[in-house]
């Protein structure tokens, strides 16, 4: 059985030594400013190659020197002929920012390294990685913390343990629901749950809690209080000195449980990706597979009948985007839940989906959702703008670089960099992320 987590080819190429060719008017030159001779067209146009990691560097000389950059377009080896770089519509950001292989996408990190369908902590002990966390805001009031501890977990019981993968898909995707029943544990959307699975670890030392982003909202799946719902994808990858193949140690366990077992749950932590209380919001989301997980919990509040009427004082009226990155069709999970939202909702709710093994971006390749993101990259920046809107990003962190440079190009044409505004988003609370 393949894995979309293994990998199916290394990158060569970095994004960090990519070159982009920014079209730049009204560009003017001093010798105390700049020194550098750029070829002029007769239209008044300058074209400067950038590397990626110069990009906002080189966006504050062109805005000191009262430039405009009208575009910006990938230059890579493939596209140089004969010393020439071929650029395609001169008018539009080329989104082909991840890196060859399966690296940055949907699929995989592009690394041979065990990459858990959305369990920091599967990746912790080999990694060091965790999610980020961070201060919740104060209309949030009192977030439970850490009710539980991994020195005397809750025993909870699993309800129901559903495949989310159709037919044709890629690997094991899993739904899980455990029982509460007799537990003070209780959680708000966007917090994670951590999971201890039996047995010991290579030390002879009991295995460490792995944590998991919650799928449900605080009232559970069946909106009684007494549940918490998992997604959760069996980790396989190929061991890359041995070759050999090596399943994860905590979704394995999770994703084979039968209903009546036990598990063993810490938690709740995580304070970064909180919904916003106002029920006017605009919420963008931008999920690679199983991180659709928050993303699960924020629409189920919002639009879901039940949670409506049992949450008077939270009627949502703002408007969501999920722009969602999966390989395959079958694996586009709760994907009919989804589309009841979308049909119901249709002015409050958006769906756009990056389907990388059977669609192509506009060079030919695969499309992933920094290609969704680069081709709604002008749409998005002026929802971005918008004080009500809060942006999350969930899934694998080698899809954040791709989103960045997509969203630079569309905050340039404003003469607006990107990093810097982006800082003010996470000061004031409006750029949530969780990757690893």
């Amino acid at each position: 059985m393949y894995n979309q987590g293994a990998v199916e080819g290394a990158a060569n190429t970095e994004l960090g030594s990519r070159i982009f060719l920014y079209e730049v008017v009204g560009l003017r030159q001093s010798e105390e400013t700049d020194q550098t001779n750029y070829p002029i067209r007769k239209s008044g146009s300058v074209f400067i190659k950038v590397p990626y990691n110069r990009m906002n560097q080189e966006m504050r000389r062109i805005t000191r020197l009262g430039g405009t950059i009208v575009s910006i377009q990938p230059v890579t080896a493939l596209e140089s002929v004969n010393g020439k770089a071929s650029f395609g519509n001169a008018t539009s950001v080329v989104s082909e920012l991840a890196t060859s292989g399966e690296t940055a996408n949907s699929e995989g990190n592009g690394k041979a390294t065990p990459v858990n369908a959305h369990s920091a902590e599967e990746n912790k002990d080999k990694k060091g990685n965790t999610m980020t966390q961070a201060k919740a805001k104060k209309d949030h009031g009192d977030v439970p913390v850490n009710t539980y501890r991994p020195n005397a977990p809750f025993i909870g019981k699993v309800i129901s343990n559903e495949p989310l993968v159709k037919e044709g898909g890629i690997g094991i995707v899993q739904h899980l629901k455990f029982d509460l029943s007799g537990s003070d544990l209780k959680y708000i959307e966007g917090q994670s749950i951590g999971i201890i699975p039996p047995g010991v670890d290579k030390n002879g030392k009991p295995e460490k809690l792995r944590l998991y982003s919650i799928a449900s909202t605080r009232h559970g799946d069946d909106v009684d209080d007494k549940t918490v719902s998992l997604c959760v994808r069996q980790l396989e990858y190929k061991h890359p000195e041995t070759s050999e193949t090596v399943y994860g140690v905590c979704s394995t366990h999770l994703c084979f449980l039968k209903p009546g077992e036990e598990v063993k749950i810490t938690g709740p932590v995580g304070k970064e990706m909180l919904l916003p209380n106002d029920p006017e919001a605009n919420v963008i989301m931008m999920a690679t597979g199983t991180g659709i997980a928050p993303m699960r919990a924020y629409l189920w509040r919002q639009f879901k009948d039940a949670e409506r009427a049992a949450n008077p004082d939270y009627q949502f009226k703002g408007f969501s985007w999920l722009i969602f990155g999966v390989p395959t069709t079958p694996n586009l999970l709760y994907k009919e839940e989804l589309e009841e939202i979308q049909q119901k909702y249709p002015d409050n709710f958006r769906l756009t989906a990056a389907i990388s093994r059977e669609q192509k971006n506009p060079q030919g390749g695969r499309m992933y959702i920094q290609d969704r993101v680069a081709e709604h990259a002008d749409e998005l920046w002026q929802l971005i703008k918008n004080e009500k809107t809060h942006t999350y990003i969930c899934g694998l962190r080698g899809m954040e670089e791709g989103i960045d440079a997509a969203l630079t190009a569309a905050a340039a044409k404003e003469g607006v960099t990107w990093s810097d505004y982006q800082k003010q988003l996470k000061k004031a609370g409006r750029w949530h992320v969780e990757t690893y």
